[in-house]
């Protein structure tokens, strides 16, 4: 016998194959563009990270049928005005209007913004009843400016002990992620990026959100296991003011205790915000939590660069709104032994610093490195490919290989080649050590789509030609 068609569909693996941002920007700020070219900008990252044409998309997420599509694009955004976020609408009911009796009843309500004093408060309960670090400055999409504890304790008071650098600026971008089936990522060859959902679980502001309904828990049921089990793990949170880490730490069930111990950043057990969280980017609303999931996607694929956690095999998305609103989501990836096997491969073809020691072609570049860092966008909009340099008969008779990647992304150099493409070179051109044919490091960037001198441009699989 059939089942009833309105019966829910068996739950399918669901792997997060595609997954793009923009720079967030002060809103405002000189350079800045409007939402349709912020969104477009993010949805062309993740199609080109997961590698397929716009057309094997099956829906673009305003409104789905469950369980119909194969292959679905999830897109956020914000453009946002400056300032402290009020309430817009007065006439109808706003969603956090329980939680804001609640709070006047206890606190009373003062004229500073909102938002500042529901988390404020929040923050002083804990601390009456408990008694009560810088990832950012490696982050090229989010502000990276460094500020010490007193300069942040100094900053201009927002409210009560809040100051304006403990509380995240409003901001412009965006944030993609593609969403696929296991066939759709069987069918086109995913593996080595897919990244899995192992278990994700929500609450919203209903009178339930009241009681004691821990969605943590919940997540920890789904995926039969607990954060005891996930080390290391990078976990982003919803970090939109500095008591919130602390109140988040404690609501997946550590605390202050967890802090303490050094346990929330490198070198202990969990790395909370390895991206710097929400007070670095700010908090562009419609984006931030797909713009969580990319990170998260990028740690777990070994991605990260400079902000990498090393050996993250399972991350912990926690994304809440004011009120009881919270989602949270248990990440990793779906089909380790391809994703294995792809690194070690691409390792084996990047440099390390001691194999390009002694090269004259290693200071070009180094160079090359540092431009891809402040203009990596632009040559990818410009040149969109993947290059394999290598040279031969350097110090002793080595010879090293270098990549750069002008096709994905801000662009990447030598070991982040590893995840950002496959071995399909656009060009695969090898020289003499001391041989490169171009003067400058911008110069060779920039003309990098036809390098010259090359007696042959090689086909993906080829072995590199060396040049006289």
């Amino acid at each position: 016998m059939s089942s009833s068609p309105w019966e829910p569909a068996p739950l399918r693996r669901v792997f997060v194959v595609g997954v793009g941002m923009t720079k967030f920007m002060r809103p405002g700020a000189e350079n800045s563009r409007d939402y349709p070219d912020l969104a477009g900008e993010a949805g062309q990252k993740a199609l080109a990270d997961a590698q397929i044409p716009y057309s094997a998309v099956d829906q673009a997420c305003v409104g789905y049928v469950f369980g119909v599509a194969e292959c679905v694009l999830a897109l956020g955004f914000e453009k946002m005005s400056k300032g402290s976020l009020g309430i817009k609408f007065s006439d109808r009911t706003i969603p956090t209007d329980k939680h804001l009796d609640l709070l006047i009843n206890k606190y009373g309500l003062s004229a500073h913004p909102v938002a500042p004093q529901m988390f404020g408060y929040a923050g002083k309960e804990h601390m009456e009843k408990y008694v009560a670090i810088s990832h950012s400055v490696t982050n090229i999409y989010f502000f990276q400016d460094e500020y010490s504890l007193d300069e942040v304790m100094a900053s201009k008071k927002v409210f009560d002990f809040l100051t304006i650098l403990q509380c995240c600026p409003t901001s412009d971008g965006a944030a993609a992620a593609i969403l696929a089936s296991e066939a759709f990522v069987q069918k086109y060859g995913l593996q080595s990026k897919a990244v899995e959902i192992l278990a994700q679980e929500m609450m919203t502001d209903l009178p339930s959100s009241f009681e004691e309904k821990s969605v943590i828990k919940m997540v920890y049921e789904q995926a039969k296991c607990d954060l005891s089990s996930l080390l290391p793990t990078p976990i982003s949170d919803f970090l939109c003011f500095s008591l919130n880490r602390l109140l988040c730490c404690s609501h997946i069930g550590q605390g202050a205790t967890l802090v303490d111990r050094g346990d929330n950043t490198y070198g202990g057990k969990w790395v909370i915000n390895p991206s710097g969280g929400l007070i670095s980017k700010g908090h562009p609303l419609g984006a931030t939590g797909l713009a969580q999931c990319a990170e998260l996607c990028w740690q777990l694929r070994g991605e990260a660069g400079k902000r990498q956690v090393p050996g993250a095999k399972v991350a912990l998305q926690h994304n809440l709104g004011l009120g009881g609103a919270v989602v949270v989501t248990l990440y990793k990836m779906g089909f380790p032994e391809a994703t294995s096997s792809f690194r070690t491969h691409q390792i084996e073809a990047a440099p390390t610093n001691s194999a390009s020691d002694g090269f004259k072609a290693n200071l070009v570049f180094k160079e090359i490195e540092k431009k891809l860092e402040e203009e990596g966008e632009q040559f990818v909009k410009k040149i969109g490919g993947i290059f394999a340099f290598k040279v031969k008969d350097g110090p002793g008779g080595k010879e090293a290989t270098w990549v750069v990647d002008v096709k994905n992304g801000k662009g990447s150099f030598g070991n982040d080649f590893i995840s950002r493409s496959t071995d399909k070179f656009t060009k695969a051109v090898s020289w003499e050590n001391g041989g490169l044919p171009c003067c400058s490091p911008k110069g060779l960037a920039f003309n990098i789509k036809e390098p010259v001198n090359s007696r042959e441009q090689e086909q993906p699989g080829q072995q590199s030609k060396t040049l006289s």
